[in-house]
Order: structure tokens, then C-alpha cells, then sequence
């Protein structure tokens, strides 16, 4: 097995998550890319990860399932062995409305994904990472979002929820994990250009983003391997916003 740093990163099919997989390859770290639907897609990026001279593995789970969860982390410990980073990048908004227009299954749905996931994920990584369970150490990135302060007003007032979920296990998780030798530590994207954005909706808030442009991917990729990285070693329990000044 290598010695390198294996890192699992949910949701890492596109967008940022891709970003983040690929630009952690090469900063030395092994792969693990997760995805839901698009095998394809997750494939090509493992593909890059491999390129880099670094190992890679695809594996398909549902974030919102606890069975998937449980597969993939157990997938990961076999292909690639025992953890030491994780992001959990998955997430999704639902169906954008004023709340009384919203659909209490689309709103638990986005809660199981961005919330719960994001715990039972936690539960799982942690004694594989912790000093305290035999594990090496390392780092978890949390994403969360810019919405978690805005608050999604007439639009996902329930994802922006979620998100301030995210920070709050941050928090939390940053002081928890100290003696594990686990930092913390969570990115919180404004608009960047990917495809959780409806047709128009960068279009509509761009005046509203002082830089005067959304984001992309890789830009919000550095913020999360910095975290990842020993550079970052005395940064935990924090909150790195990447939203050009929104």
C-alpha cells in the first residue's frame, strides 16, 4: 500500500468536487471520487487522478442512504486502505420556491443529503482517521455556502438551512476532534459557475457580487486542499468563504 494520504470526497463527479479530486492529486494525495449517478463522469476524473501518478477509485453511493454510505466507506478501506482526509462535497438544493410553495419530501430530501449525510459520513471517517483509533491523523473539509449567512430568501431558505448546519458542525466537530488529530475546518462557496445553478441564476445575481463574476471550480478547489494540506496545520473550526466578496 502507499504511503501517500488517501482522500474521499463526496459528490466529486463535476463541479467542485472534480476540481477538488484532481487538484489534490497532484499535492500527493490518493483519490477516492464518489458519485451518484454519472459512473462516466466519475470515471474520466479518477482517470485525471491517475495521470498525476496517484492511486484512484470510483465508487458510486447515495449520500442520503445510509447503506450506500456504509459500501462506500468499506470500498475505500479495501482499494485504497485506511483513510486520512475526507470532504464531503455532496449536497443538494431542491426544486427553488418561496417556502410555502415547497414540498415537504423535496425539503426532508435535501435535509438527508446535505445534513444527515454529512453526519453519518463524519461517524464513519473519523475512527478511520483518529489517533485514538489507531489512524494517522489528518483533515475534513466540510462544504458549506455563502446561503448559510445570505439565508436563500424566496428561493432555498431549506438549503441555506443546511448549510448553517455545516458551519455549526464545524464548529462543533473543530473542538470534538482536537485530541483525534482530525482538524475541521469548512469552505463556503458564493456563486460559482456550476451546474446546481438554474438557467439565469448566475446571470441574475452576478451585480450582486462585488468581483463582478461568479467563481469557478478550481478557484474554490484551492480553498479545500489548502484546508486539506499541512499548511493549514494550526487552522481548524473555521470557515473560509470563497464568494468574491458576496
Amino acid at each position: 500500500m502507499s504511503d501517500a494520504p488517501v482522500l474521499l470526497i463526496t459528490g466529486a463527479s463535476r463541479g467542485i468536487g472534480a476540481a477538488t479530486a484532481k487538484l489534490a492529486a497532484t499535492r500527493g494525495f490518493d483519490v477516492a471520487v464518489n458519485y451518484l449517478r454519472d459512473e462516466t463522469a466519475a470515471n474520466a476524473v479518477a482517470g485525471v487522478v491517475r495521470q498525476a501518478g496517484r492511486r484512484a477509485l470510483a465508487v458510486q453511493g447515495d449520500m442520503g442512504k445510509e447503506a450506500d454510505i456504509a459500501r462506500m466507506f468499506e470500498s475505500v478501506d479495501k482499494e485504497l486502505g485506511r483513510m486520512t482526509h475526507f470532504v464531503y462535497n455532496a449536497g443538494i438544493t431542491g426544486k427553488g420556491s418561496r417556502v410555502e410553495a415547497a414540498e415537504p419530501a423535496m425539503m426532508r430530501n435535501v435535509i438527508d443529503v446535505n445534513v444527515l449525510g454529512a453526519l453519518v459520513c463524519v461517524r464513519a471517517a473519523i475512527p478511520r482517521i483518529s489517533k485514538k483509533h489507531g489512524g494517522r491523523g489528518g483533515a475534513m473539509v466540510l462544504i458549506s455556502s455563502g446561503a448559510a449567512t445570505l439565508g436563500g430568501a424566496g428561493e432555498y431558505v431549506w438549503y441555506a438551512a443546511t448549510k448553517g448546519a455545516i458551519d455549526s458542525m464545524t464548529f462543533g466537530l473543530s473542538k470534538e476532534l482536537a485530541e483525534d488529530g482530525i482538524r475541521v475546518n469548512a469552505v463556503a462557496p458564493g456563486p460559482i459557475d456550476t451546474d446546481i445553478h438554474p438557467p439565469g441564476r448566475l446571470e441574475r445575481v452576478m451585480p450582486m457580487i462585488p468581483l463582478g463574476r461568479p467563481g469557478t471550480p478550481d478557484e474554490v478547489a484551492e480553498a479545500i486542499v489548502f484546508l486539506l494540506s499541512d499548511a493549514s496545520s494550526f487552522t481548524t473550526g473555521a470557515i473560509l468563504r470563497v464568494g468574491g466578496g458576496r
